[in-house]
C-alpha cells in the first residue's frame, strides 16, 4: 500500500509541475503539506537573444545535458567536494525561502528542503524539464512537499520578486548563457537581506581535476558579479575543490557593460 501511495504522490507532483494552475507560487502562500502547483509552461513568444560565447573575457561553458545527471550523485562527490561542509557553511535557518539555481536532479534540493523545514520553501530552478522530472521522483520518495519546481529560461529563472533569502548556485553560474539577464532577475528576486551563495571550482588551482572551462577564479567572480550590482560579503575557503562566495546586492546600479 505504501508503494502505491508513494507512486501516486510522485505522479501527482509531476503533473502539478507540468500543468499546474498558477504561473508562479506566491511568496505569501503557506506550505500546504502537499506538492505546490507551478505552471511550467513558458511563453515562447518572448524572444531569447542569441547567446554570447564570452562574458567579460571568460568563455561561457555549455549547460550540462540531463543525460549527465548521474554525475551529480556520484559516490565520490562527498569526498571530492565535502557537500556536508558546504551545507553547514550556508547557515540555513528553518522557515527560509531558498533557491537552488540549476537544481538538476535535486542533489542539494532535498537537503535544503529538510533544513528549511515545513514552514520554509525551496524553489528548484532548472531549464531542462527532464531534470525536474528526476527531482520530482526523488522528492516523492522522500515525502518532501515544500519544494517548488520551476522551469526557468536562459534569461529568466521565473522567481517571485523580493522573496529569496539565499540563492544557491553550485557549479552553474559559469554555464549561464545570458549572465547579465539572469543576474538582474536574481537580484530582483532577493529579499531585503538576501544573498547569492556562488560555488565554483577553483580556477586558480591546477590541482583541481576539472576542465578550465568549468572553473572560475575569485577575481572573475568579483569582476562579473560586481558589474551586475553585487558585492562580496563573506567567503568560505575550506572546501576541497571549490570557492564558496556570498554576495549581496549593492545600493548602486550595475556597472556599464564590458565585452
Amino acid at each position: 500500500m505504501f508503494a502505491i501511495v508513494t507512486s501516486l504522490r510522485v505522479r501527482l507532483f509531476v503533473i502539478l509541475c507540468l500543468i499546474g494552475g498558477s504561473s508562479a507560487a506566491s511568496a505569501a502562500d503557506e506550505p500546504t503539506g502537499r506538492p505546490l502547483p507551478v505552471d511550467m509552461a513558458i511563453d515562447r513568444s518572448i524572444p531569447i537573444p542569441p547567446a554570447a560565447t564570452h562574458h567579460r573575457g571568460r568563455e561561457i561553458a555549455r549547460t550540462m545535458h540531463f543525460t549527465g545527471a548521474p554525475w551529480l550523485v556520484r559516490d565520490s562527490r562527498q569526498r571530492e567536494e565535502d557537500c556536508r561542509l558546504l551545507l553547514e557553511a550556508l547557515a540555513i535557518k528553518p522557515g527560509q525561502s531558498i533557491c537552488d539555481m540549476g537544481c538538476g536532479n535535486g542533489f542539494y534540493t532535498l537537503e535544503l528542503a529538510r533544513r528549511v523545514g515545513p514552514q520554509g520553501r525551496v524553489y528548484a530552478v532548472d531549464i531542462q524539464p527532464q531534470m525536474l522530472h528526476m527531482l520530482a521522483e526523488h522528492a516523492g520518495r522522500e515525502g518532501l512537499t515544500n519544494i517548488v519546481p520551476v522551469l526557468g529560461t536562459e534569461i529568466d529563472p521565473r522567481l517571485p520578486e523580493s522573496t529569496i533569502d539565499l540563492c544557491l548556485c553550485v557549479d552553474v553560474y559559469h554555464e549561464f548563457s545570458h549572465p547579465e539577464q539572469m543576474l538582474a532577475k536574481i537580484r530582483g528576486s532577493l529579499a531585503a537581506e538576501g544573498t547569492i551563495a556562488l560555488v565554483e571550482f577553483r580556477g586558480e588551482d591546477p590541482a583541481v581535476p576539472i576542465k578550465p572551462l568549468h572553473k572560475m577564479t575569485k577575481p572573475q567572480i568579483r569582476d562579473e558579479l560586481g558589474a551586475a550590482g553585487f558585492m562580496v560579503v563573506r567567503e568560505f575557503d575550506r572546501l576541497p575543490w571549490q570557492h564558496l562566495v556570498f554576495l549581496a546586492a549593492t545600493a548602486g546600479p550595475p556597472a556599464e557593460k564590458k565585452p
